[in-house]
């Protein structure tokens, strides 16, 4: 699989192109849709674990784009008492299925990194997101 590479499609009437940042706001908006997940982190190399609003819902989320294949890493905040692998399985498909739709892209892997645990109620979540409907 080629790396970091925008996505070309020929057609008769020219060119089309998927970039790789709407790549990552797809695989975000699919992962916060998995019940379960808190909110995205910003990864190890922000320092500490933040919950992130749906303002940046590309943070998180690092994708590796081919011509016609895309492999995902999410990093995500889970809630306390919520069974990881089941997350984790949930987001898998939820953002594979939701790539795939939306860009016709192949994607190989969707890897999940849980970077913290938030320990507020199981249905608390940044103000920004309750705002939000969900997409499906």
């Amino acid at each position: 699989m080629e790396t970091l590479a925008p996505d070309y499609e020929r057609t008769d009437l020219g060119t089309i192109e998927i970039a790789p940042e709407v790549i990552e706001v797809i695989a975000g908006l699919a992962t916060v849709e998995v019940e379960g997940v808190a909110g995205m982190s910003g990864g190890i190399s922000s320092g500490i674990a933040e919950l992130l609003g749906r303002k940046n819902m590309s943070k998180g989320v690092k994708v590796e784009v081919g011509q016609r294949e895309a492999a995902v890493d999410v990093n995500i905040i889970v809630h306390y008492g919520r069974r990881i692998p089941e997350i984790s399985a949930e987001i898998q498909r939820n953002v594979k299925q939701s790539i795939q739709t939306m860009t016709g892209l192949n994607v190989v892997e969707v890897n999940v990194h849980i970077h913290d645990v938030h320990f507020g109620k199981s249905n608390d979540k940044p103000e920004e997101e309750e705002t939000q409907t969900r997409v499906r």
